[in-house]
C-alpha cells in the first residue's frame, strides 16, 4: 500500500504521523512510505532519518496527497488538507467530528473514508489510541495550570504545594479516567490538595484504592460539582463521551463565583469544552480570562511536548496502520470491530451515532456501508 505522511500544519502542531522506526517497519513489509520535507523536524526526526527507514521524501503535500493510498496524521485535517482529499483516500488521525461541523461537512464532500484515532476501541472497549495522549494531557494539565497560577501569568500568585506553614492549593479534577488520573498523579506529586468528581462509583473506587487518603472522592452530583468548582485555586476538565461533544459541567455562574485568579484547564476543548466560557486557544496565545478566571483550552497540548507524544502514539498506532496496509481498510474494519469503531466517515456517510447525534446529521452504520 502506499502510506502518506503529510507535515502537520495546525497552529504549533510539532507531532508527526509515523516515527522512522514505524516506516522502516512499514517499507520492511513492502508498503511504500511517502514523507512530506520536514514532517518529523518538530519532533526531533530528520528527512535523512526517513530516507533511512525506506521513505520517500516528498518536496510538499500536494505530492504526498497525490499519491497516497492511506494519509497516516495526527491532527484533525485542515481545511487546504481536507481539499486534498478524494474519494480513494483513508485518513487516520484524529478526528474529533461532534464539535467540528465544518469539518464534518468537507469530509462528507469528499468521498474519502475517515478512521478516527479516538474512537477505535480495544476488546474491553477501551480507547487504546486516546489513552497515550490523554496520559500526555492529563500530566501537561498540571504543569499548565501550575504555571497560569503564577502572578505574572495572571493567576492568584499560588504554589500548589504551598510550603510550610502555608496550605497548599485546592486542585479539583473533573473525570477520573486516563486523564483525570494522570492529573491526579501529577498534581498529588506535588504537593496540592486534590479533589476528583466522577459518577461512576467504581471509578471512584479504583482512585480511592491506588492514591490512598491524599485524594479526595466525590460523586459528581450537581451540588458537589458547583462546591467543588468554586472552592478550587485549578479546576481540570477531564470529561469524555467516546465520540460525542463534551458535556458542559461548568457554568457561567460557577466561573464568575470562582475566586479572580484561579484557573481552568479545559482538557476537553478537543470535544467542545466541559467549561461554558471556554474556547479553543493555542499554544501561540494558549490563555485567555473570562469573569476574572484564567482558561488554558488548547486544543493540541501533547503538540508542546511533541517528542515524547509522537513515540507514545506510535506505539499505539502502529499495529493498526500495519493491518490497514496489509488487507485493505475495508477488509481491516470487516474483521476488527474495534477498528471499525473508529470509522466515522465512509463516502459521504456519517458512521459514528455520537457525531451524527451531535450534528443533527443522518447516521449509517458501519457494519452497512463495509458489506
Amino acid at each position: 500500500m502506499r502510506i502518506g505522511v503529510p507535515k502537520e500544519i495546525k497552529n504549533e502542531e510539532r507531532r508527526v504521523g509515523l516515527t522512522p522506526d514505524s516506516v522502516q517497519e512499514l517499507s520492511a513489509r513492502g508498503h511504500d512510505v511517502f514523507v512530506e520535507h520536514h514532517a518529523g523536524a518538530g519532533a526531533g526526526f530528520s528527512d535523512e532519518d526517513y530516507a533511512a527507514g525506506g521513505a520517500t521524501v516528498v518536496a510538499r503535500a500536494d505530492g504526498v496527497f497525490d499519491v497516497a493510498e492511506l494519509i497516516v496524521k495526527v491532527k484533525e485535517p485542515q481545511a487546504v488538507e481536507r481539499a486534498r482529499l478524494r474519494p480513494d483516500h483513508t485518513l487516520f488521525t484524529y478526528l474529533h467530528l461532534a464539535a467540528d461541523p465544518e469539518q464534518a461537512s468537507e469530509l462528507l464532500a469528499s468521498g474519502a473514508t475517515a478512521i478516527a484515532y479516538e474512537s477505535v476501541t480495544d476488546s474491553a472497549g477501551r480507547l487504546p489510541l486516546l489513552a497515550p495522549m490523554s496520559q500526555v494531557a492529563g500530566r501537561m494539565s498540571i504543569q499548565a495550570g501550575a504555571h497560569c497560577l503564577e502572578g505574572a501569568a495572571g493567576g492568584r500568585g499560588v504554589l500548589l504545594g504551598g510550603v510550610p506553614g502555608v496550605a497548599a492549593a485546592p486542585v479539583v479534577v473533573l473525570g477520573g479516567g486516563v486523564v483525570g488520573s494522570n492529573a491526579i498523579q501529577m498534581a498529588l506529586g506535588l504537593g496540592a490538595d486534590v479533589t476528583v468528581l466522577d459518577r461512576d462509583p467504581v471509578v471512584l473506587e479504583k482512585l480511592a484504592a491506588r492514591f490512598g487518603p491524599a485524594l479526595t472522592t466525590l460523586y459528581s452530583s450537581p451540588p458537589a460539582l458547583e462546591r467543588a468548582v468554586t472552592g478550587a485555586d485549578l479546576v481540570v476538565g477531564a470529561v469524555l463521551l467516546r465520540g460525542a461533544r463534551a458535556p458542559r459541567l461548568i457554568t457561567e455562574q460557577m466561573v464568575k463565583e470562582m475566586r479572580p485568579g484561579s484557573v481552568v484547564v479545559d482538557v476537553a476543548i478537543d470535544q467542545g469544552g466541559c467549561a461554558a466560557t471556554s474556547q479553543p486557544t493555542t499554544h501561540a496565545d494558549p490563555t485567555f480570562t473570562a469573569e476574572g478566571v484564567v482558561h488554558y483550552c488548547v486544543a493540541n497540548m501533547p503538540g508542546a511536548v511533541p517528542r515524547t507524544s509522537t513515540l507514545a502514539l506510535n506505539n499505539a498506532t502502529l499495529p493498526y496502520v500495519l493491518r490497514i496496509a496489509e488487507e485493505g481498510p475495508v477488509a481491516a474494519m470487516r474483521a476488527d470491530t474495534g477498528l471499525r469503531d473508529g470509522l466515522n466517515v465512509y463516502r459521504g456517510r456519517i458512521t459514528e451515532p455520537a457525531v451524527a447525534e451531535s450534528l443533527g446529521l443522518p447516521y449509517t452504520a458501519p457494519a452497512v456501508c463495509l458489506n
